[in-house]
């Protein structure tokens, strides 16, 4: 796996909207909420399906199937039924544009 990938411009994702990329042949969700950009896995560890169709609220991601919700920055849920975290990445914003590093995931999504 590589480093830090360019996903496109800061500017064109619209805030509290997930929008979902493949880098590396991984599933993830790209958030920006709050003036802050997040990645995330896109699979939720309770039903294993997709976070990007969910709804961003106070800093995390509900699972639209079951309702959990996935904090933006570790991870980890905070209500049942997910047990489990998810994977969150690295972000860097450079010149305008979203770098994200799925090389090395959270240690919460190792769980």
């Amino acid at each position: 796996m590589s480093g830090y990938v360019d996903i496109g411009a800061v500017a064109e994702i619209a805030e509290d909207t997930p929008v979902v990329v493949e880098i590396d042949d991984v599933p993830v969700v790209v958030v920006k909420t709050g003036g802050e950009v997040f990645a995330i896995n896109d699979t939720c560890s309770h039903a294993e399906v997709s976070l990007s169709e969910g709804e961003v609220y106070n800093g995390t991601l509900e699972c639209w199937l079951h309702g959990s919700c996935f904090d933006l920055r570790t991870g980890k849920p905070t209500n049942p039924p997910a047990t489990r975290a998810v994977p969150t990445y690295r972000v860097k914003i450079e010149d305008g544009k979203v770098l994200v590093n799925v090389a090395e995931p959270s240690e919460y999504g190792e769980s």
